[in-house]
């Protein structure tokens, strides 16, 4: 398995933690500790390759990916920060629809993906304070590519553990979504219900 470029291996990456990368949304940890966020990125490789070995079709796949994404990320949270200041002017029910459509665009967008990381593996190697929680770093290791650094951003500020964004070498994956789909919405002249309908009927 090779990946004919980085922003490939950094897309499926996103997908594969979901995440897709909204450092200082969060705000300060109160009971999240290190062990927890660690755990909850264990459980996210554990959960990944669970899928990847069950053998189902591409579609059943892609459903077991969202549900992945809704269960381990901060989903509102992310959909928020991607939307932008637009969302300052979107209605509640606007934030929810995009919410799920975003969700949705994110597992098609990468599900797809999931595939290319089989014989491949991520592994924990540390953790560290930050001020909306912690930062697990790790190691992610795919057929046919040198090892390189992925790194999970976690917090507590929704109730539970939960990832809000991460990084694929450095990339801040979540600012590239930001980046995109406020692309995506000048196009559409600013029209939030727009992008929420196109982000639904997207492949």
């Amino acid at each position: 398995m090779t990946f004919s470029s980085s922003q490939n291996r950094r897309q499926f990456l996103a997908t594969s933690a979901a995440a897709l990368t909204c450092a200082g949304i969060a705000g300060p940890a109160a009971a999240l500790s290190e062990s927890q966020a660690v755990n909850l990125v264990n459980s996210i490789v554990a959960e990944i390759n669970r899928v990847i070995a069950s053998g189902k079709s591409e579609a059943a796949m892609i459903g077991d990916f969202e549900a992945l994404f809704v269960r381990y990320a901060d989903v509102p949270i992310m959909a928020l920060y991607v939307l932008g200041n637009d969302g300052r002017s979107a209605s509640a029910a606007q934030k929810r629809a995009f919410t799920q459509a975003f969700q949705g665009y994110i597992s098609r967008k990468y599900g797809r993906r999931f595939r290319e990381f089989i014989g491949g593996r991520i592994d924990v190697q540390s953790a560290r304070a930050i001020k909306p929680g912690y930062e697990v770093r790790s190691i992610a290791y795919l057929r046919g590519e040198a090892p390189f650094d992925v790194t999970f951003l976690v917090s507590d500020k929704s109730g539970r553990p939960l990832f809000f964004n991460m990084f694929i070498e450095g990339v801040n994956l979540l600012l590239t979504e930001r980046t995109e789909i406020g692309a995506m919405l000048d196009r559409r002249g600013g029209n939030i219900d727009q992008l929420i309908a196109d982000l639904r009927a997207s492949a």
